[in-house]
């Protein structure tokens, strides 16, 4: 069931774009059952805030969205640069999950026949299959060239009214209503960030900061590994006490020229932030996405650090360090793709 969850937060980030919907939407659907089957709840809940932080990576995510933004990159591109770093999160995330509830008893665990089974699954497919194509249907019409990204929100939303109307049944009126105050309400503060965002950006051009942040660098390191390292930890300290939002919007721009007078593509970068700050987001004292869940899982937070250090050091971590210093990771698809030479 861990691993269960893992990949429920994937595909739910997948449609959603972001962790604190992963968290509110899949943690009060699974934390109760997983407990029941033998998972301790604090355990649960740490590998539910490392697991919700997969829609920063796994596209469409509104954290690249907002790299592509400020930095004037392709928003494909930055998609396909962060599912490589995406997939192995999870890969990892349910390899430890396995490692650690192998040897546990499920006081639940009854023998179920491969046929049964198949069964299951197989109604379970049916009746996800209208919000599983939502994303199907938005990155085959980006990387299709059927529609542009802009264009693909839109149809996202025309197609996701009449599902949850008249297929699914748990949207009416008075709900709509509240979606789109709550939609207007966050794209409000996303846009208010992203106007201090270009202005600070402005002034940090005019004032010369980037060339003179790449010189310092340049000067105390001169070993570009070393560089890097200093930048995930920047951007890893950053992450404790700033939002993914604030920082995607108003740091990139800084350090993208550091990284590309290192020889580090942008698209690169784009992934590199993404995995940063899923360690960030998840770390003390502001810890935003393990705070909230805490609170759905009814856990204090000194319960849940040791469980989502382990998660950290063991998944997260690893993951940002191969995105830093294998390229491969995160530049194979957007060239197969032809977004970079």
């Amino acid at each position: 069931m861990g691993s269960s969850m893992v990949v429920a937060c994937g595909v739910f980030g997948a449609i959603s774009g972001t962790a604190s919907a992963a968290v509110a939407s899949i943690g009060t659907i699974m934390i109760g059952p997983m407990e029941k089957h033998g998972y301790p709840r604090e355990y649960t809940s740490a590998l539910l805030g490392i697991s919700s932080l997969l829609g920063l990576l796994i596209p469409p995510s509104i954290t690249m969205i907002l790299f592509a933004v400020v930095t004037r990159q392709s928003v494909a591109a930055c998609f396909l640069a962060t599912i490589g770093p995406g997939m192995l999160l999870i890969l990892l995330l349910c390899l430890i999950n396995w490692i650690k509830m192998r040897a546990g008893h499920d006081p639940l665990q009854q023998p179920v026949g491969f046929r049964q089974r198949a069964e299951e699954i197989g109604n379970s497919m049916w009746k996800a299959f209208p919000a599983l194509l939502l994303p199907v249907i938005i990155l085959g019409g980006i990387y299709g060239g059927v529609f542009t990204p802009t264009e693909a929100a839109a149809i996202a939303v025309v197609y996701s009214i009449p599902v949850g109307l008249f297929i699914y049944r748990e949207l009416d009126l008075k709900r709509l209503a509240e979606c789109f105050i709550a939609a207007a309400t966050t794209t409000g503060v996303i846009m208010v960030i992203l106007v201090f965002s270009f202005v600070a950006s402005r002034i940090f051009t005019l004032e010369r900061v980037p060339q003179q942040l790449t010189d310092l660098l340049m000067d105390l390191f001169q070993n570009k590994l070393l560089i890097l390292l200093v930048v995930n930890v920047f951007l890893i300290l950053l992450g404790m006490i700033m939002d993914d939002v604030s920082v995607v919007a108003i740091i990139s721009p800084l350090l993208l020229p550091v990284m590309v007078n290192i020889g580090v593509e942008p698209i690169q970068f784009a992934a590199i932030v993404g995995t940063s700050v899923v360690i960030g987001c998840n770390s003390p004292p502001m810890a935003p996405i393990l705070f909230m869940t805490c609170r759905i899982g009814n856990v204090g937070m000194s319960q849940v650090m040791r469980p989502a250090l382990g998660f950290m050091a063991f998944a997260a971590l690893p993951v940002m360090l191969v995105t830093t210093y294998w390229p491969p990771l995160s530049l194979y698809l957007p060239r197969a793709f032809g977004y970079i030479g």
